[in-house]
């Protein structure tokens, strides 16, 4: 999921009740659930290589206590930062005093190691329930896992977290309001809210989602019967999705219904046929970048172009990925793409991360 959501689940995920037991929970928590993204760092530079560990080892079973204790450390930094000069703060196992002038309690750091866990494993979990996927057993096995339930970016989900963490400081301005005492925790209620409703639409996604795999499944495409199908979200309707089918020969993308259970109800459905191996095709999928992005796509599809010059001499090839279940209907672009460029010898000229059109493309050979 994007940062927000990942940072606002933290802060639900504390306010829910774990703030009560230690202070800094909130700041652990909430870092803790974003800080596997770290690994985004890596691609500064050379997006390449940073494409090839994004949601690495950072989001993986065995990375997470590393996460965490990044995580505490930083927080712990920023403890005594902040506390420097100052006398020690009282005993770890005292609860808050609420008398005005008690000295506050030490934090707990066992404690607040296990919320960072916490926050780490959520993080994976919440990047599973996207199209892209994690890899969790990662360095054990590099198999990408995906839930392709929600989009990345889900707004019905921001709207409940920030609801969660908003709507209790509203009321609260309503009880001073009216004279009622503050409460030392505020909000616990409306975040454990705001997660309960994170479920529900997990659960509501997932039938929905089994739902449509399910209608692919009852039917044909071209007269072919489907070797595989899969179901991708769109972000405001849990009812539409995007279907992938491929047959023996070629992919069809089209919307499908979960509701009325209708495969292609606007007839906008997109064929395109598997391309034949080539030589050119080969070495490019043999490259680096090639290698890296069909261990990730999961429906890749690939377009070879010769590349001439005068008197249609062959210089080279220039070869395109792309992985389909990003390449919606409706939309002309194809997000997350690559592509290789070959010389007259299959050798490996550039290679570029991010789809390009063929007029970029040319104007970056003629540069050259």
């Amino acid at each position: 999921m994007e940062p927000i959501t990942h940072f606002l689940t933290g802060a639900c995920l504390s306010r829910a009740g774990l703030n009560r037991k230690t202070p800094l929970a909130t700041l652990t928590l909430v870092l803790a659930t974003e800080a596997a993204d770290i690994d985004v760092f890596l691609g500064i530079g050379n997006r390449i290589r940073g494409f090839a560990h994004h949601r690495g080892f950072t989001h993986t079973f065995l990375g997470a206590p590393l996460v965490a204790a990044l995580v505490l450390a930083f927080v712990y930094g920023v403890y005594r930062w902040s506390h420097r000069g100052e006398a020690p703060a009282g005993c770890a196992a005292c609860p808050p005093g609420d008398e005005p002038g008690a000295q506050p309690p030490a934090p707990r750091w066992g404690l607040l190691y296990l919320y960072a866990c916490l926050g780490a494993l959520v993080h994976v979990l919440l990047d599973y329930t996207n199209s892209y996927g994690v890899r969790p057993f990662d360095p054990i096995s590099y198999k990408w896992y995906s839930w392709d339930i929600v989009s990345i970016v889900d707004p019905w989900i921001l709207a409940v977290l920030i609801l969660g963490l908003v709507g209790p400081w509203m009321f609260g301005l309503i009880n001073e309001e009216i004279g009622a005492r503050r409460p030392r925790y505020r909000g616990r209620g409306g975040a454990i809210f705001a997660l309960v409703c994170l479920v529900a639409i997990w659960g509501l996604r997932d039938f929905e989602h089994r739902r449509a795999v399910a209608a692919m499944e009852s039917v044909l495409y071209q007269g072919e019967e489907a070797r595989r199908v899969s179901a991708y979200p769109y972000s405001t309707n849990p009812f539409l999705w995007m279907g992938v089918a491929e047959t023996d020969t070629f992919f069809e993308t089209m919307h499908v219904n979960s509701l009325t259970g209708e495969v292609d109800p606007d007839g906008r459905a997109v064929v395109r046929y598997k391309p034949e191996e080539t030589p050119a095709l080969e070495a490019a999928k043999q490259s680096y970048l090639g290698r890296v992005y069909l261990d990730w796509a999961q429906y890749p599809m690939t377009e070879v172009e010769p590349v001439t010059g005068p008197n249609d001499v062959l210089l080279g090839y220039a070869v395109r990925f792309y992985d389909l279940r990003y390449t919606y209907p409706e939309n002309a672009a194809r997000p997350l793409g690559a592509s290789v460029e070959l010389d007259d010898k299959l050798n490996v000229v550039s290679q570029h991360f991010g789809w390009r059109t063929r007029q970029e493309e040319q104007e970056e050979r003629g540069g050259r």
